[in-house]
């Protein structure tokens, strides 16, 4: 191992254990949550959490192995279990993100009709569809053995054929493949975003034009407080920017690099080197980690959740053996029950 591959080295262990963390506690949050299970979101964002946790699992130590080794982590069965899921978990991932997408562009843009449109029979329909596209694809790539190590990545996963029928078969496969997956996905990211964010800076123009002429109004207002005003109206305006750009730019710099590079590896002419292979690899493991906070951990509902979850543990903690105390604080959760 060279000082860059130990670098890629550590940074898969800590992805690992980011991704592994944060997407249990996104599960946690949602065993925990009547309301984050009766949501449409929540059904995305499991199947979500659950591929990247099944990636962090098994495909992140995997890779770690080779890159250590420099040679095939495992046997040929097991490396081609790992090819094959990580074909299908990567897929599944993107059109998860893409579902999400679609959902809050519709609660967003068509609000009155949201409980029509995007109904939890829907959602599961979508994430069926996600499932059966990545299965599909996989089971395409396992039939053609096109699923072994491939040195450049370090990692089983897609192994490109040599010459002959097979290699234009492998050739189309790759193309439509990515085509399917990742350009589907980002093309329904940036539609949906961008409509979302069309109809944000539409209500943020509203609410200056009322703030604008409420400070109008108010002719002895303090001079502090009108530049508090008007510092929250960028705020406001930044704010929607922010997080459509989060979206949209964490799937761009996290799988366009892989995607690019192996669309890139099949022309003849191109030799792909292994250091940038494992780069490319490490981005897409990073979403992993970065998913959980992206979509669910930085969202209000699910820190009330995750307090919720601690008080109740700390609780616990102070009253280990306390019928008493226990039978209270059950009949306290059944008042807040009826309440909300």
């Amino acid at each position: 191992m060279d000082f860059a591959e130990i670098l890629f080295a550590l940074f898969i262990v800590v992805v690992g254990v980011v991704s592994l963390l944060s997407n249990l506690l996104v599960l946690l949050c949602f065993v925990h949550s009547s309301e984050i299970r009766r949501q449409v979101p929540g059904v995305f964002t499991m199947n979500l959490s659950f591929c990247n946790i099944l990636i962090t699992v098994l495909n992140m130590p995997a890779t770690l192995v080779g890159i250590i080794r420099d040679q095939q982590p495992f046997g040929d069965c097991v490396c081609h279990t790992l090819s094959f899921l990580e074909t299908f978990l990567t897929a599944n991932t993107m059109l998860s993100m893409a579902a999400l997408s679609i959902d809050r562009w519709i609660a967003v843009v068509f609000p009155l009709s949201y409980s029509t449109k995007m109904r939890y029979k829907d959602a599961l329909i979508m994430v069926c569809y996600s499932w059966l596209h990545s299965f599909t694809f996989s089971l395409t790539a396992l039939l053609f053995s096109w699923l072994d190590y491939n040195h450049v990545y370090a990692s089983c996963t897609l192994q490109p054929s040599e010459g002959g029928s097979d290699g234009i078969k492998f050739t189309i496969f790759t193309v439509v493949f990515h085509a399917t997956s990742f350009m589907l996905s980002l093309l329904i990211l940036c539609f949906t975003y961008l409509k979302v964010l069309k109809v944000a800076r539409f209500h943020c123009k509203r609410i200056d034009i009322i703030t604008m002429q409420t400070l109008f109004l108010l002719v002895d207002i303090h001079p502090s407080v009108k530049q508090r005003c008007l510092a929250e109206q960028k705020r406001r305006k930044q704010r929607a920017t922010k997080k459509i750009s989060i979206f949209i730019g964490s799937f761009i710099i996290c799988f366009a690099p892989y995607v690019i590079t192996r669309l890139a590896e099949l022309l003849p002419f191109v030799d792909i080197n292994r250091h940038w292979g494992i780069i490319s690899k490490c981005l897409t493991y990073s979403k992993a980690a970065s998913d959980p906070f992206a979509y669910s951990l930085l969202r209000q509902q699910y820190k009330k959740v995750l307090v919720t979850v601690v008080n109740r543990l700390l609780r616990r903690d102070l009253y280990p053996s306390s019928g008493h105390n226990s039978s209270l604080d059950t009949e306290n959760d059944y008042c807040l029950q009826r309440i909300s």
